[in-house]
């Protein structure tokens, strides 16, 4: 008898835990597949089965302290990534540009709660809440579309690395508001002297016991006891914060920066992922929770109005103070369209200032919804910034024709020059190889300061963004004669691969992968070749292996020929066939590669591979590239078509006449 009311405690305790699992996991599910930030997907779960909608499980204050690990483990993270040198090499866009964003934005908004007749507490509440933008989409969204190096690129994450820092004194100015205003000023200078006090105190004092006691711990070669380490440093040091009257979010935050000196920052980065992922997640339900759908409902047309606002007004002073900072219109207002929405630290200040009660009722709804339909926009905005730039800003225009000027004057005298996308270790260490063969090539790279490095070593490289149709011309697409992509970024070499299908669908393109994941899409996509790194290097690794064993050398080369002579066609039935003595024959008698693509005129389309008779000049047919087909040595009955790219492998002048068979049916 006394087990069931234990039973019954357990079901009560369990089942909103249950409920809240499932229907996270399927809603999170849904928003990969349709690839949408996580985030939203954990606030969505919080509406549906919040107080305000299904009532599933209650806003009871376990469930809200329960989430404010989420915060802890969030500050943690960005303390963990704090980095005195970066902010060292940005401090001009970091505390000029980023700091000038914040103050403008907090004043802005206490302007225009004032003009509504609202507590000046609650517009500088208000004001820190809508100066936050959100890291996670936007540099998500920056490293897809392979910006991150630009320009605008760099600006954008100055602002949010200031933003991450003003979250910090933000943290203690809120929650003082909430006392009397007789007693305000004073309030807030005790808790800024205490959080100075701290801070002091840990920083200059910590960062030595910190790193000793983790050489302690690290010693004993244990990762249970690691984990459970970086837990104690990340929870106690919250809650030292917390008993000296701050809060725990800022404990968090200092216990980050402490570690990130250290050499186990990495270790502890890797360590603390689930926790920080599982319990922020619990954090952003809670958000969601609080979002009363009929609220939302009644006040819809002041939730319009002010997403409107928020979006125009931030963008308008963001790209506003970053002309005045950077001197650059299409920059700007890049930086400004991106960094518009909300952010995740705003729901932070949010959550604070709704526990001082500096929020509440309507003005808290609508300030919730305004936030998540921001940040449901910012992808859509991002991706569309280039063209509204181009509408609004006459310099956009210019600075594009003065790059394509520049690229283009690079390669005006260049022919058969090969197009390096990227000039990262990759292309660089391609290009010094393409110099030793005196191959001419031009290097494409969003990186401005590597391509100033290059231009000082006279060498062909040139700041622009190859996945741009516009940026390939320039670079001579139509007279190269191989293009090879040398980074990984899945959507940047869809999108070269798509406009070389169009433009110069005979030019072989040569795509770096880290693995095979997306080998077929590549290949579909109109890729000649995809040079896997994980594939490539088990090659190298089971060579030295090999050697190590006591293998002959001979069988060793055997085996990587063979290989390599598998995965890539081209190589298929040569490299085994190599003799030792093919280092003496002259370069001009050594076998090359030649691409054919067949025209509507060529007399080889319609007729069977066979009738070519190719073998007759000494040309063998290594590959055929076709939409949707590609494969090494096709079948000889194969009828031709319009399209078709022919990969011959023979000697130079076998090669002239076998295009020309091809294309005019005779040898002159």
């Amino acid at each position: 008898m006394s087990s069931i009311p234990i039973l019954n405690k357990m079901d009560n305790t369990l089942s909103p835990v249950l409920i809240l699992l499932a229907t996270a996991v399927l809603v999170v599910v849904i928003c990969r597949i349709l690839r949408l930030p996580v985030m939203l997907g954990y606030i969505s779960v919080g509406v549906l089965i919040g107080p305000h909608a299904f009532a599933w499980i209650p806003d009871a204050s376990s469930t809200r302290q329960l989430a404010e690990f989420g915060v802890v483990f969030l500050m943690f993270s960005i303390g963990l990534e704090f980095s005195l040198n970066r902010l060292k090499a940005m401090h001009r866009t970091v505390f000029g540009l980023g700091g000038a964003q914040v103050l403008a934005s907090i004043l802005l908004f206490m302007a225009i709660t004032w003009l509504f007749n609202m507590d000046w507490r609650t517009g500088l509440a208000l004001g820190g809440i809508l100066s936050m933008s959100s890291t996670a989409i936007v540099s998500k969204m920056l490293v897809e579309r392979a910006e991150l190096n630009s320009p605008y690129g760099q600006q954008m994450m100055g602002v949010l690395l200031f933003q991450d820092l003003a979250v910090v004194p933000l943290l203690i100015i809120i929650p003082a508001l909430a006392s009397q205003p007789a007693h305000l000023p004073a309030m807030l200078a005790f808790a800024m002297l205490k959080a100075a006090l701290v801070l002091l105190i840990l920083l200059v004092f910590g960062q030595r016991i910190m790193r000793r006691w983790f050489y302690v711990v690290a010693s004993q070669k244990s990762s249970e006891l690691f984990t459970l380490n970086v837990l104690f440093i990340t929870l106690g040091l919250a809650y030292l914060t917390e008993l000296a009257g701050l809060s725990l979010a800022l404990g968090a935050f200092v216990a980050g920066m402490l570690i990130s000196e250290t050499e186990y920052r990495y270790q502890v980065e890797e360590d603390i992922k689930p926790f920080r992922d599982v319990l922020l997640g619990l954090f952003f339900v809670t958000i969601g929770m609080m979002l009363n759908l009929a609220s939302v409902v009644h006040n819809l047309g002041w939730i319009l109005l002010a997403l409107s606002s928020l979006i125009l007004l931030k963008a308008l002073l963001l790209a506003g103070l970053a002309r005045m900072f950077e001197g650059s219109w299409d920059v700007a207002l890049r930086s400004g369209i991106g960094l518009a929405q909300a952010g995740e630290f705003g729901f932070v200040l949010l959550t604070l200032s709704n526990q001082a009660n500096l929020l509440h009722g309507d003005t808290m709804q609508i300030t919730l919804a305004t936030m998540l339909l921001s940040m449901l926009t910012a992808p859509f905005l991002i991706q569309y910034a280039e063209a509204i730039t181009r509408r609004i800003s006459a310099d956009e225009w210019t600075h594009r024709a003065l790059q394509m000027h520049q690229i283009a004057i690079k390669t005006m005298s260049s022919t058969s020059h090969v197009i390096l996308c990227g000039y990262g270790r990759s292309g660089q260490k391609l290009a010094s190889i393409l110099e030793g063969e005196k191959l001419r090539f031009i290097a494409l790279d969003l990186d401005s300061r590597r391509v100033k490095e290059a231009a000082a070593t006279n060498k062909s490289v040139v700041y622009g963004d190859a996945a741009k149709r516009e940026v390939l011309m320039a670079a001579g697409l139509m007279r190269a004669k191989v293009l090879v992509v040398t980074y990984t970024d899945k959507n940047s070499v869809l999108a070269i691969l798509r406009h070389v299908k169009e433009l110069r669908p005979d030019l072989p393109v040569v795509v770096r992968a880290n693995d095979d994941t997306h080998l077929e899409l590549f290949k579909n996509a109109g890729a000649a070749e995809v040079v896997a790194e994980v594939l490539e290097g088990s090659v190298m690794l089971a060579s030295q292996a090999l050697l190590l064993a006591g293998v002959p050398l001979n069988r060793v080369v055997r085996h990587v020929q063979e290989n390599r002579a598998r995965r890539y066609a081209m190589f298929s039935g040569y490299l085994h066939n190599m003799q030792d003595n093919e280092a003496q024959i002259s370069d001009e008698l050594q076998p090359r590669f030649l691409n054919v693509l067949l025209k509507a005129e060529s007399v080889a389309v319609g007729r069977r591979l066979r009738d070519a008779e190719l073998g007759m000049l000494n040309i063998e047919v290594k590959a055929l590239r076709r939409y949707n087909v590609h494969g090494a040595q096709p079948d000889e009955d194969m009828i031709l078509q319009t399209g078709d790219v022919l990969v011959l492998l023979g000697q130079p002048e076998a090669l002239t006449n076998a295009e020309i068979r091809l294309h005019k049916g005779s040898i002159s």
